[in-house]
């Protein structure tokens, strides 16, 4: 009896350590957040495949990469697992999040599943750069479709961004004083990275053995 509840025992540990090997496996497999966060060049420069990314976003969907990253700057930080905190009861009774908004772009399971279904990535996640990015890009493609909001208005977009198609056409954020005062943080952040882009996007563009040899 005392051997059957020892290998029962042994057992679980042997579960428990395993669960516990595949969690840490998983968090040590999420893309740190990038080093210098205020600088869009030094942003793609020590991640190069977020800059292809970024521009396969443009190419698909027309927007700026600067007005896209400034709004993804605001929403995460570039943290690929940000979520809102967790709420808590008495303050010590976790009761759930104040949202769904999950990975760099803060896209709700809700839009997030709209995204799949009118993209056709099925495969995406929210906590993958690449397709954070795309989300971004068909949801501001569509806030020009539907809002006639230009995809170079940081301040507008995000504002949809926030608020939803129908809250945006409803004007809610007059309601919002602290929004407004950051969607115009967003706009002020996309002037700066468009300036920095201008500086070093020859860069980004060039290949290794360019950059090796004139840099």
């Amino acid at each position: 009896m005392l051997d059957r509840f020892f290998e029962k025992s042994s057992y679980n540990m042997k579960k428990i350590t395993i669960y516990l090997l595949l969690t840490l496996s998983i968090l040590g497999c999420t893309t740190p957040q990038p080093k210098n966060i205020n600088n869009i060049c030094e942003i793609f420069k020590e991640k190069s495949d977020w800059w292809d990314d970024a521009n396969d976003m443009k190419d698909k969907w027309g927007t700026p990469i600067h007005v896209v990253m400034s709004m993804m700057y605001q929403e995460s930080s570039f943290r690929a697992d940000a979520q809102p905190p967790m709420r808590w009861f008495l303050g010590f009774i976790p009761y759930g999040r104040a949202s769904s908004a999950y990975g760099y772009s803060q896209a709700k399971t809700v839009t997030w599943e709209e995204y799949v279904k009118e993209s056709g990535n099925y495969w995406g996640d929210r906590d993958d750069f690449e397709d954070a990015i795309d989300f971004m890009g068909w949801f501001t493609a569509k806030t020009y479709r539907l809002n006639k909001v230009s995809k170079w208005d940081a301040k507008n977009q995000y504002l949809n961004y926030h608020e939803g198609w129908g809250g945006y056409r409803n004007k809610s954020y007059n309601k919002k004083a602290w929004l407004v005062k950051v969607s115009k943080k967003v706009d002020a952040r996309a002037r700066v990275y468009g300036q920095q882009l201008k500086g070093c996007e020859e860069y980004l563009n060039s290949g290794w053995l360019w950059r090796l040899l004139f840099y």
